[in-house]
């Protein structure tokens, strides 16, 4: 049986808004998060992870920030990719562990949400995705509320 683990982590700055997405999902805050596209942190992260477990680079080297045809992408483009390329490879995602680091905006009334957005997206069963949330205790940037951070595990097995 071929398995393949892959980790994601990105990291975007505050900047202005009235939301961040994460996931998908619009979460109300005093800010919104700063990149080219929609800078949805916690799906750049899973994306990452899967292109990582099929050893395909980065989100980066996939969809450019210096092309202009990706500003202010919708995130979830970026993860049908991700998917799509591991369906053509022979994998299939067999589940995502992702983690949202953050001070703010508290993240755990909105997992139901990005669970089923994740769902629709990648075609996998809510209970194959893991969401979550954790403070860094005040330190560093994410601490001092410059920014939110996330990390993720995709695992893909062989069809």
């Amino acid at each position: 049986m071929d398995i393949r683990l892959g980790n994601g982590f990105d990291v975007h700055r505050f900047g202005p808004g009235n939301h961040v997405t994460l996931c998908g999902v619009h979460v109300p805050h005093d800010r919104g998060l700063a990149g080219h596209s929609d800078a949805d942190v916690a799906m750049h992260a899973i994306t990452d992870a899967i292109y990582g477990a099929l050893a395909e680079g980065d989100i980066g080297q996939h969809f450019p920030p210096t092309d202009p045809k990706w500003k202010d992408a919708e995130s979830a483009t970026f993860l049908e990719h991700a998917v799509a390329l591991a369906d053509r490879r022979r994998f299939r995602v067999a589940n995502v562990d992702a983690t949202i680091i953050c001070e703010f905006p508290k993240i755990g009334p909105h997992v139901p949400a990005m669970q089923a957005r994740l769902s629709e997206i990648m075609g996998l069963a809510r209970d194959r995705i893991s969401v979550k949330a954790t403070t860094s205790e005040q330190l560093g940037f994410t601490g001092r509320g410059e920014g939110i951070a996330a990390m993720a595990t995709a695992a893909l097995v062989a069809n």
